[in-house]
């Protein structure tokens, strides 16, 4: 087996193929100066399929290559940096504004349904688990859709499985004890959230109405991956997922600006929020 190396400078014309490859592929813009992202991401691809250089995984992917190595590529690109509660002035208006609302309308079916559509590890959708029984809706017929490029990533967030410094990560200690059990040096989440909560491989570029509708629908840190053209396709993609009503809740790099017809932009505490019209 060769021994990978990320030590060798990718030549300049392979590097331009994986920029167009991973914009066809997966959208993401890979600028000019990412080499030591590529060489990172890319280095354990490297060692599991016994490749040297990237250089030899490039040539690789020019020639119709394995679907496993083709998908490994492609999720070693993605960013899945998450943690429990994260921007947690969005949580709180999610508890203080939307589900007093939600509560009075739905009454009566006592159903939610929200979306977490770049779950990676599962930190946020199991955060809003977390949230809405806090609320007192453990008795609703409450549905969180999880969903991420890459299957991978959802296996881990599936288990509900998290090591020491995640859960220290946003994870306040009640919620803790509350919720996880240990298990080894982890911490298992439990059922009656895991329950609450299921995950499937998506690529956002794609049609996603058919998913909806949902009260709520997270889509953070995503949107800045993307060129203009396909944020946009994105956002309407989204708004065709909610309800009318309903809440986007993005980054705090991101907004849906130009689509005002779709999206009332809100201010509720120190959370930015978009209504769908």
């Amino acid at each position: 087996m060769a021994a990978p190396s990320t030590n060798t400078p990718v030549r300049a014309e392979n590097y331009r193929f994986l920029q167009r490859h991973i914009h066809t592929e997966i959208g993401i813009v890979l600028e000019d100066d990412k080499h030591y992202l590529i060489e990172t991401r890319l280095a354990p691809v490297l060692h599991r399929f016994g490749l040297a250089t990237i250089d030899d995984l490039c040539a690789q992917l020019k020639r119709s290559p394995p679907v496993e190595l083709a998908r490994q590529v492609l999720e070693a690109m993605t960013t899945n940096e998450t943690y429990f509660f994260r921007d947690p002035a969005q949580y709180e208006a999610i508890r203080s504004d939307l589900l007093p609302g939600l509560i009075k309308e739905h009454q009566h079916s006592k159903k939610l349904r929200f979306w977490s559509a770049a779950a990676s590890t599962g930190q946020e959708a199991y955060s809003l688990a977390m949230l809405l029984i806090q609320a007192g809706l453990g008795d609703w017929d409450i549905q969180i859709l999880g969903t991420d490029f890459s299957s991978q990533i959802l296996e881990r967030a599936r288990a509900g499985r998290y090591l020491q410094i995640e859960v220290n990560r946003g994870l306040p200690a009640a919620l803790l004890v509350k919720h996880f059990r240990r298990s080894g040096s982890d911490w298992q989440l439990g059922d009656e959230i895991l329950r609450m909560v299921t995950f499937h491989t998506i690529d956002l570029r794609k049609p996603v109405a058919h998913l909806g509708p949902f009260d709520a629908v997270f889509c953070r840190n995503v949107m800045i991956y993307f060129d203009s053209e396909t944020k946009n396709t994105i956002l309407r993609e989204l708004h065709g997922t909610l309800f009318r009503g309903g809440w986007l809740l993005l980054g705090g790099a991101e907004s849906a600006f130009g689509l005002e017809a779709m999206f009332h932009r809100q201010s509720v505490g120190k959370a930015t929020v978009y209504i769908a019209r």
